[in-house]
């Protein structure tokens, strides 16, 4: 009995609306690639949130009949997502894919992803870039970036007890129920948000899984420089460090109180 009700609650869920959230900066150059890759047979909307990008990135979205929405100035990678996951459940999202639309991730997986959450295998599902430390290199990953990956990855699934490829991927799906209830409006703004989420999955129970998706670096993809990287390493510590005081109860953060 025990088992059947089991497998009730984590059984297939009926064919869900699949929102793909696309937070922008500056990818004028990427943006179709990106997009055309994206399957629409599975894909109900693809929504793209510009965080006062100074090329052409809104006028090519809109071109390609892309639901834009316009941050008036910047306000960060994080907030960009913000307004993404509030944007694809305001219109009434099932489950909600985040692909950068810098063509570093391979967004034909989309289908995979979200059949993972369908079936209720997963509540999250992160595409992982490091499959095999071959493939990534040879995809064009410089060396500091493969072995700060490496080593925060490992850092963080020791401490939250998971066993992810790539916790700092920039192609994740959720479901709604995840978005509903981790308070990822109390996050940063910058770009430690993904950490953060991470955590928060964690903290509240979700199950997360990872698919693998080919490495690509390219003169044209975003990235953030070893300044910025340093900084984003420090905060993901950070964050880890607030996750034992919580789960220890030496401290309470907002990151981790459930949303009303």
């Amino acid at each position: 009995m025990a088992g059947e009700n089991e497998q009730q609650k984590h059984g297939p869920r009926p064919l869900p609306k699949v929102v793909v959230v696309l937070p922008a900066y500056n990818a004028e150059q990427t943006l179709e690639r990106t997009f055309r890759d994206i399957p629409r047979e599975v894909v109900a909307e693809v929504i793209l949130v510009d965080d006062a990008s100074r090329d052409r990135t809104v006028e090519i979205a809109r071109a390609l009949g892309i639901t834009t929405i316009c941050h008036e100035e910047n306000r960060g990678y994080g907030a960009n997502q913000k307004t993404c996951y509030r944007e694809a459940l305001a219109r009434g999202a099932d489950i909600v894919v985040m692909v950068h639309p810098d063509y570093q991730y391979d967004a034909r997986v989309i289908p995979a992803m979200a059949s993972f959450l369908r079936l209720g295998i997963c509540d999250a599902v992160f595409g992982s870039r490091v499959r095999t430390r071959r493939e990534t290199r040879e995809g064009g990953m410089p060396l500091w970036k493969y072995v700060a990956n490496r080593l925060l990855t490992i850092t963080e699934n020791v401490v939250l007890g998971q066993n992810l490829g790539d916790a700092h991927t920039g192609l994740r799906a959720y479901t709604r129920e995840v978005l509903e209830t981790i308070p990822y409006q109390a996050n940063s703004d910058d770009f430690v948000f993904d950490s953060q989420v991470i955590s928060q999955l964690v903290h509240f129970g979700f199950r997360i899984g990872d698919v693998p998706v080919p490495t690509r670096y390219f003169r044209e993809a975003s990235s953030i420089n070893f300044r910025r990287s340093l900084r984003y390493g420090l905060g993901t510590l950070g964050v880890l460090g607030r996750f034992l005081l919580q789960r220890l109860g030496l401290s309470r953060f907002a990151m981790f109180a459930r949303r009303e």
